[in-house]
């Protein structure tokens, strides 16, 4: 039986004397997975993840956070630790997340109107949705 590729089908690999030989990990990366949509999977990510939405507080509940306010003022020079829940807004899509942080209180600026602690955190006085005194 005479086969169509005979003459060449028992001669040696051929290794090139100007090209180094490929590694197995380039050879492989030839055939990765192309992700032909750039980010794509990113932005999946983002929209499926959840954010709250921000709680509006009524008059009534924006009246007992001032009157809280007023009482820390009240005992600043005792340097008072409280415990302040705020919204976050986030920065991509709408809604943010709640965060409830505990700290003494160092000063309230009224023209950035944040409250600061100690720890230099600035909590957004507009935000607060809860305070509560620390131990």
């Amino acid at each position: 039986m005479n086969n169509k590729y005979d003459d060449i089908i028992n001669l040696p690999h051929h290794i090139s004397t100007k090209h180094s030989q490929m590694s197995l990990e380039a050879r492989a990366a030839q055939f990765a997975p192309f992700a032909a949509l750039t980010g794509y999977d990113d932005e999946v990510k983002e929209t499926a993840r959840l954010t709250n939405e921000r709680i509006e507080l009524d008059e009534e509940s924006k009246s007992i956070l001032d009157n809280k306010i007023q009482m820390i003022l009240e005992q600043l020079s005792s340097r008072p630790t409280v415990s302040f829940t705020y919204f976050i807004p986030d920065a991509k899509k709408d809604g943010g997340r709640y965060e409830t942080i505990t700290g003494i209180i160092k000063r309230i600026d009224d023209y950035k109107k944040v409250i600061v602690l100690e720890n230099k955190e600035e909590i957004p006085i507009n935000e607060i949705i809860d305070i509560n005194k620390g131990q």
